[in-house]
């Protein structure tokens, strides 16, 4: 079993900066590519970021360039440091945990082992 913790949400102003952590007990996130996903009110849960255990990284068109995703194995966390913040970026957002191969990363969050109960990211304009 893994238990994921978020923390770092809060609201900001456009243009602003938070970082995202998920903290994680239970086991140690190097075995599993991490994926922090997304949901506003009335839209679909979408991926944000994800890392490979590799530690190659993907993102979504929406957020290249404005967010990364980092991990640090020592502290079974993983971040997500978003820049540039846009009323848009508004929703909850929670990471998850997959058991998976060096290189996958899966892009669907029913595709994940665990998860966590997110944290709420609100961008006033």
């Amino acid at each position: 079993q893994v238990q994921l913790v978020e923390s770092g949400g809060g609201l900001v102003q456009a243009g602003g900066s938070l970082r995202l952590s998920c903290a994680a007990s239970g086991r140690t996130l190097s075995n599993y590519a991490m994926g922090w996903f997304r949901q506003a009110p009335g839209k679909e849960r979408e991926f944000v970021a994800g890392i490979r255990r590799s530690g190659t990284t993907d993102y979504a068109d929406s957020v290249k360039g404005r967010f990364t995703i980092s991990r640090d194995n020592a502290k079974n966390t993983v971040y997500l440091q978003m820049n540039s913040l846009k009323p848009e970026d508004t929703a909850v957002y929670s990471c998850a945990a997959k058991s998976t191969a060096w290189s996958s990363l899966p892009r669907v969050i029913d595709e994940y082992d665990y998860w966590g109960q997110g944290t709420q990211v609100t961008v006033s304009s």
